[in-house]
């Protein structure tokens, strides 16, 4: 990939009209219904951000992801953006990406160059419409991750991400009385999916049009 021009690509295709819904679709379960995609859920939904930072890393582009604790929730034990929901006082939803990956793993928010947004996608369980704010980091950050707020932190490589072994299915169980059969991307064994996925596929879809391999 010509990597020197990838952030001048996706700022200017960012300002267009997106993949949405058809590349979500890629990466969502079999098992969930249309809901995400109803526009009167989404308009009415609590907003949160969450960031898709870009930096070079031993001369290739990487994304991080978080692997939260287990500790009950809907999302809890998921691999996902740094983000969460947007705050009173937040000026914008790139505000809030920005301080949710800066509390999250030590982003400092000065050094990001916001790009764009990806579609907007309704969590039905959580009754969010989460925007991934784009932005391109000049140099590796040194992250210090939040022991509160995550488990792991995952140095993804995006060349990992466009690899076509790593997509792969299976049973994923939700609860104690419920499983579902999804998509996933196999991120040195972490299994991402669900929202994160989606999110992931409509961005790789992006790429693919500037580098299609």
């Amino acid at each position: 990939m010509r990597t020197d021009q990838l952030v001048d690509f996706l700022e200017l295709r960012l300002t267009s009209p997106l993949p949405g819904i058809d590349a979500q679709r890629r990466m969502m379960p079999f098992d969930r219904s249309e809901e995400r995609f109803n526009a009167a859920l989404m308009q009415n939904a609590r907003p949160s951000g969450v960031l898709v930072a870009f930096y070079q890393k031993d001369g290739e582009w990487h994304i991080p992801l978080t692997l939260r604790h287990d500790y009950g929730g809907p999302h809890s034990g998921q691999v996902s953006f740094p983000g969460g929901k947007m705050e009173e006082g937040d000026g914008s939803i790139e505000y809030t990406a920005l301080r949710e990956a800066q509390e999250e793993i030590g982003i400092t928010p000065q050094d990001v160059r916001v790009l764009g947004h990806l579609s907007d996608l309704y969590i039905p369980p959580s009754n969010f419409r989460v925007t991934p704010v784009v932005g391109f980091l000049p140099s590796a950050p040194e992250f210090a991750p939040d022991s509160f707020e995550v488990k792991e932190l995952i140095e993804t490589p995006l060349s990992l991400l466009r690899a076509s072994a790593t997509v792969k299915r299976k049973d994923i169980q939700i609860s104690e009385r419920f499983r579902l059969n999804a998509p996933y991307f196999d991120v040195y064994g972490n299994v991402v999916w669900g929202a994160t996925a989606m999110m992931l596929s409509e961005l790789l879809v992006i790429i693919n049009e500037w580098d299609p391999e």
